[in-house]
């Protein structure tokens, strides 16, 4: 968090402009979105796994009580290629026939989600790995026939999650849902952390992505916007200025603050410890999204 060479009055400055955060979000819960692309963005000249768990566990050391909801895209697709499969997309989403679905549910659960768990604990025995399947935690519901088995959410049982916030472990949801017959179902992990984070109280949801925020001009870094409301997001969807795989990430800080969650950010998860200068310095380096 502190660049190479700042003088000890340097650093301490910046730990008295964390102060007010730290004590702001003493005992609040804040819902992390781990993208898969952040997560595979490792050319950086650091690990980008290594600094976002450091920073989770910073945030827990400070009372603050993380929960990390995480995707795997580019993981599950680079394991279909070694496999000799050809993904295919309806309108950016991944066809999911029963052998994608295991696939899937082999990287999310077994792979993704066991490098997450184990980054953290390096720290000390602080994560635990759950999937949405896990204790009835994210009911899931077919979208569409033509999709297989991609699925919507279509309600949350938060009691699993509460439990873990309440003995000071950190939760890390991969997010396989399941219906009512126990069949699993691939759901966006964007759209499942706004729900998460709205069921549980959240406090904060944060999404690590591989771009630097919402921007007026998606194609024109300049145009980032520090601060937005859910209406003006709202306008942005409908005149074509947020698109592609921004949309899911954008509605779902619109339903979450909606829902209760005082605000929503979006922010660039391969730069180093952007989680800690997004919460605790007043500048932020993302788009905060707050009530209209």
């Amino acid at each position: 968090m502190t660049p190479t060479g700042t003088t000890p009055a340097d650093k301490a400055a910046i730990l008295v402009e964390a102060l007010p955060y730290i004590r702001r979000f003493w005992g609040r819960t804040v819902v992390i979105k781990y993208g898969g692309n952040a997560l595979a963005a490792a050319d950086q000249g650091f690990d980008p796994l290594t600094s976002f768990a450091t920073d989770i566990v910073l945030m827990q050391a400070v009372g603050m009580r993380p929960v990390v909801v995480h995707g795997g895209g580019p993981q599950i697709g680079e394991l279909m290629n070694r496999l000799g499969m050809v993904p295919k997309f309806v309108d950016g989403l991944r066809v999911t026939d029963a052998e994608t679905l295991d696939i899937a549910r082999m990287v999310l659960v077994g792979k993704v989600n066991r490098d997450i768990v184990s980054a953290i604990n390096v720290h000390g025995p602080l994560a635990v790995g759950v999937s949405g399947e896990d204790a009835g935690l994210i009911s899931a519901e077919a979208r569409h026939p033509d999709l297989g088995f991609v699925g919507d959410v279509a309600a949350i049982n938060p009691d699993l999650l509460l439990r873990l916030i309440s003995e000071d472990l950190i939760p890390v949801v991969a997010t396989i849902g399941s219906d009512d017959t126990g069949q699993a179902y691939n759901i966006n992990a964007d759209t499942a952390a706004g729900a998460l984070a709205a069921a549980i109280g959240a406090t904060k949801l944060v999404y690590l992505t591989d771009v630097d925020g919402i921007r007026g001009d998606r194609d024109d870094p300049s145009t980032r916007l520090s601060g937005v409301t859910t209406a003006e997001l709202a306008a942005m969807i409908d005149s074509g200025a947020v698109a592609g795989g921004m949309i899911p990430k954008v509605r779902s800080c619109v339903e979450a603050v909606e829902g209760g969650v005082a605000s929503a950010h979006v922010i660039d998860g391969s730069a180093p410890h952007a989680l800690l200068l997004e919460i605790f310095t007043h500048e932020g380096v993302g788009t905060m999204v707050v009530p209209t």
